[in-house]
């Protein structure tokens, strides 16, 4: 196939048709958006809950056992001594923050891609298949950052109560997420919720922006591979419609792919970041310890390998995540869909 088949085969190409910023009820959209997401994210926020207590716990080359127990592992003993509630600790406080920090990514995700699609196509001239990945990635990224001025202190508080009472686990003890934010402030100020905040914006920024470059560009192949595509304008032949369960499967498959790229990628600066948050300020009034003294202390304590401690919850907390919501926020905008005339 020579260079001019190959860019009329790719002209030829129609996605399933997408629902943009401007077709949207805004109303319907955050308020059926903070329902649906609370339902996906306390399906898997036992899955982040044994990640972060892999990441916290603290172990010794020297000491007969120097690696974490793994996830199966660990999740049984935190039924067994904590029972069923140890798996949700700190979700109460993680949902309360959520609601506002995913209406807030949702909106700048979605402005984001729509302007800069927009942009690429007509003001750079990009063809319409890499003005998408474009636009995908920048939104991905736009959408993080502003969204971590929220999450962040929603991070700190929710993760130190998911590792009270486990291996490794903090001295401190908090009655429940007020009582924790209280003390934060108290002892540390305003800095102490933003406590990782830096790392926070490296770990996730990148992370979404590949996320969302891979899921757009493996979609756009996996369709073509199944042969949905329409003719050039003019033509009378229409592009094929897929059914809603081939949707559904390809938009899947395509945010579980992306999800475990993001993942293999990004767990070292998690594993900093998930440290910095929650034994920040375990040192008894002293300077809690910067992004360099971590990485020695895990280097120390398993080697470059525990930079990667709790790969396997993320990866699977990831893949799912991404799977579940992907589906689900499409699902949404095509709920939210506006009427028209």
């Amino acid at each position: 196939m020579t260079l001019r088949q190959q860019n009329q085969h790719a002209s030829e190409f129609r996605l399933p048709a997408d629902v943009d910023w401007h077709m949207l009820d805004k109303s319907k959209f955050f308020l059926l958006g903070a329902a649906l997401f609370s339902g996906v994210s306390a399906t898997l926020y036992p899955v982040v809950v044994l990640k972060t207590r892999q990441q916290v716990m603290k172990t010794t080359t020297t000491s007969s056992s120097s690696s974490p127990p793994s996830c199966t592992r660990l999740g049984l003993n935190i039924l067994r001594r904590e029972g069923v509630r140890g798996l949700y600790k700190g979700f109460t406080t993680s949902l309360t923050g959520t609601i506002p920090a995913r209406a807030l990514y949702m909106s700048t995700l979605e402005i984001t891609k729509s302007s800069v699609g927009s942009l690429a196509t007509k003001a750079g001239g990009m063809s319409e298949p890499a003005a998408a990945a474009v636009a995908n990635g920048a939104a991905g990224l736009t959408a993080s950052v502003a969204a971590q001025l929220v999450w962040t202190p929603v991070d700190v508080v929710s993760q130190r109560l998911m590792v009270q009472g486990g291996q490794g686990g903090l001295s401190t003890r908090y009655a429940g997420g007020l009582d924790a934010f209280k003390t934060i402030v108290r002892v540390d100020g305003l800095r102490g919720l933003y406590r990782g905040f830096g790392m926070s914006i490296i770990t996730y920024a990148p992370s979404n922006a590949l996320w969302w470059s891979s899921y757009c560009i493996t979609q756009r192949s996996v369709w073509m591979n199944l042969g949905y595509r329409g003719s050039n304008c003019g033509s009378e032949t229409q592009a094929a419609v897929p059914s809603s369960a081939v949707v559904v499967g390809v938009q899947g498959l395509s945010a579980a792919c992306a999800g475990g790229v993001s993942a293999l990628l990004t767990t070292p600066f998690d594993t900093i970041k998930t440290r910095l948050q929650v034994l920040g300020n375990e040192g008894g009034g002293r300077r809690p310890p910067t992004v360099m003294q971590t990485v020695q202390t895990l280097v120390q304590e398993g080697g470059w390998k525990a930079c990667y401690r709790g790969l396997g919850a993320r990866w699977a907390s990831m893949s799912m995540s991404a799977t579940t919501m992907i589906t689900t926020y499409e699902f949404l905008k095509r709920l939210s869909t506006k009427v028209q005339e």
